[in-house]
């Protein structure tokens, strides 16, 4: 009698604890349901103000909806989603936020590869010009060439090497201002370095040929004249039409005009220019 009584016992505490598993359970489904669908819509408010023009609404919606339901596959596309839309309106710094949170967040999302280009575009989009800071070309440039290490078979490598020329176009563009400035200077080992860094690193962009001439001319203003000839044969051998060639065969031609020299006299000339019209209102 009294095992009997410990069955029954023991089979009303397994229905008891089966009936609250399986409540919880379908509480538990309902709650992720209402979670999908609040989120669903989020979502879709975020994509109509996107559509309408307000940016930043639509960033807040698509942020509201990652939020809502972090475990869903659409949390990763809501956070791209709001990096997009204050692209839209060039927030870049916003941008650059959502996206960097966003590849630490959902290290393995399949459209990883549209956030590097949408970060590289944002910091693309600041570069000035090559007088400035140097930090979003370079941030921008890291982007592309991840792209082209990582994802070279799809649309947006294509994109990204053609990126790439123009940034390093803007970097070539930055070491001849310098060394431009160090040659006026008459400050031949920096000048030197800098053109020898354009024809080393940037000897596809177009400052490459007045890069190895300027090599010619300090080199053989040093007295480094074997040196000055191994730039000039370079020259001529990929650039033989080109007016900088010319002006490097006559560098070892006896009625050669200093080049420098021209560079320094045209600066006077402007300075003597400056002041005369200067002194047309004293």
């Amino acid at each position: 009698m009294l095992s009997k009584l410990k069955i029954i016992l023991l089979l009303i505490t397994f229905i008891f604890i089966w009936s609250c598993g399986d409540k919880t359970k379908k509480i538990s489904e309902i709650e992720e349901v209402d979670m999908e669908m609040q989120m669903s819509s989020a979502y879709k408010e975020g994509y109509f103000e996107l559509q309408r023009g307000d940016a930043l609404l639509a960033a807040k919606k698509f942020n509201e909806a990652e939020l809502l339901f972090p475990q869903s596959p659409w949390a990763a596309k809501s956070a791209i989603m709001a990096a997009y839309a204050y692209y839209t309106q060039d927030y870049y710094s916003d941008v650059i936020f959502e996206l960097e949170r966003y590849l630490v967040t959902y290290p393995n999302h399949k459209d990883k590869v549209y956030a590097h280009f949408l970060l590289g575009m944002s910091f693309y989009e600041q570069i000035v010009d090559e007088k400035k800071d140097l930090k979003s070309i370079l941030d921008s440039k890291e982007q592309f060439e991840t792209i082209i290490r990582d994802y070279s078979s799809t649309e947006f490598a294509i994109d990204a090497k053609f990126k790439l020329d123009l940034i390093n176009e803007v970097l070539a563009s930055k070491e001849m201002y310098i060394a431009r400035y160090y040659l006026k200077k008459t400050k031949w080992i920096p000048a030197l370095n800098r053109f020898k860094t354009v024809v080393k690193d940037y000897n596809t962009t177009i400052y490459t040929e007045e890069a190895l001439h300027r090599l010619v001319e300090i080199n053989y203003r040093l007295g480094l004249i074997d040196e000055s000839k191994k730039y000039a044969n370079t020259l001529g051998y990929n650039y033989q039409s080109s007016d900088w060639y010319k002006n490097s065969y006559k560098v070892f031609n006896k009625n050669y005009r200093d080049g420098v020299k021209e560079l320094q006299k045209d600066k006077k000339k402007k300075i003597g220019l400056i002041k005369r019209f200067k002194g047309l209102f004293e």
